[in-house]
């Protein structure tokens, strides 16, 4: 596929109704030379702004990659071994009811086979601890939502809740906040600005900060033709410093704004919303993956060792047919923070090529975002799109035309794919 054709499929992406989109960009890497981008659409729609290479949107899952680069360089240091019982590291006992002598590890976690699962709700208030997820008489208990009965470890089911205590983890170790850990041992090391506290950035990077939007009032009802409702970031003023609103994709409801000014360190990061909370440029989202491409090593800065990311990209569960929630078809194998697109099956991203991927997608609250590679070379790419006109999963049209991806994935990533061919 040549410039002009990649050209003219992503500017058709963009638009107002069915499986179009507000707003997109994608930066692309071939042998480890950047060989394109392209940036179209509205970052914010009210006051009409443009996407450009520096615009920044709350990435979605794709951040979960982040959690496990600190996670990864803890492991180096020796402050945490992948297969410790998370107990140890929490400061409470953490057992599946259903399996109270079989320990739950950090690798379960990051690798999604803790046997835990997400309620309606899982970034909670700083005041609260962890426990009330997993306590009889806690908070958010939900009648004993957040347990499965599956055997740890022999079952994959995608939990964000996972990665909220992989995040206090980092903090019971390292004593400092998952968000301030985050920016002075990853985000800077990578030569960004990225923050998980839109309050925290300076106000010349505030202004980068795009919106994230929906064809859904406030009531539920979903209005392809109608207008473009913000669901996250569409902020009139920038918030104060150390507040944040949580993150709940399924309870909208839930999603106060607090002041971080008495939390304590260690008792609950799933107010950062390491599952899915950066907000990064496609920009900044590029270096992570120049990292990955280049064996942990950023621009000459090692970030992780190459035995870290071997870990990672290491298949720490493999779809055997009947032991994991396959996410529709999408997810058939996972790793640390990433999984794995075999190119003839049903999550493959390209029609007519078998293209293998290593990578994570994103989406949450309209944003759909990418970040991928192909294994043992320097060829990848990144994406993030910034708004839905369709409900996900409801819609017949939000699903993909060849594969078990969403439609606008397929759209995304196939003409990439063609394009790195």
């Amino acid at each position: 596929m040549t410039i002009e054709l990649l050209d003219n499929e992503l500017e058709n992406i963009i638009g107002d109704s069915g499986v179009k989109v507000p707003g997109l960009g994608v930066i692309v890497y071939k042998d480890g030379a950047e060989i394109y981008s392209k940036f179209l659409g509205r970052r914010t729609i009210e006051i009409s702004k443009p996407v450009n290479r520096h615009t920044r949107f709350r990435a979605a899952s794709v951040s979960k990659m982040f959690t496990i680069f600190s996670i990864m360089q803890l492991v180096e240091q020796s402050k945490i071994n992948l297969d410790d019982d998370i107990s140890n590291y929490l400061g409470f006992k953490l057992r599946n009811p259903n399996f109270p002598q079989k320990k739950i590890t950090t690798r379960m976690l990051a690798s999604h086979t803790s046997s835990l699962r997400d309620g309606k709700i899982y970034s909670i208030p700083p005041e609260d601890s962890l426990e009330e997820f997993f306590l009889p008489n806690g908070k958010y208990w939900e009648d004993g939502a957040h347990f499965a009965k599956k055997l740890p470890e022999k079952f994959f089911r995608y939990c964000n809740l996972n990665y909220g205590l992989l995040g206090t983890i980092i903090e019971t170790v390292t004593g400092e906040r998952f968000d301030i850990y985050q920016r002075k041992n990853i985000l800077s090391q990578l030569e960004t600005k990225a923050d998980y506290l839109p309050g925290n950035f300076d106000s010349a990077e505030f202004e980068k900060l795009g919106a994230i939007y929906r064809k859904k009032n406030p009531n539920g009802i979903w209005d392809e033709f109608g207008k473009w409702y913000p669901q996250v970031d569409d902020y009139k003023i920038q918030p104060a410093k150390d507040t944040l609103s949580l993150q709940n994709p399924y309870d909208e409801n839930f999603q106060q704004e607090y002041n971080l000014k008495d939390y304590r360190v260690g008792t609950n990061a799933t107010i950062f919303s390491p599952q899915g909370g950066l907000r990064i440029s496609f920009e900044e989202l590029a270096h992570a993956l120049e990292m990955l491409m280049n064996g942990g090593v950023y621009r000459g800065k090692k970030i992780l060792s190459k035995k870290s990311l071997e870990t990672m990209f290491t298949p720490h569960w493999i779809y055997d047919g009947k032991n994991g929630d396959t996410c529709g078809g999408v997810m058939l194998s996972y790793g640390l923070g990433v999984y794995f697109i075999d190119g003839k099956s049903t999550a493959r991203v390209c029609k007519d090529y078998e293209i293998n991927l290593i990578g994570h997608t994103g989406a949450a609250f309209g944003m759909l975002s990418g970040l991928f590679f192909i294994p043992n070379t320097k060829t990848g790419f990144i994406y993030m799109m910034n708004g839905e006109a369709l409900a996900e999963d409801t819609d017949p049209r939000s699903l993909g035309e060849f594969s078990n991806n969403y439609i606008w994935e397929e759209k995304i990533m196939n003409a990439i794919c063609k394009f790195i061919v």
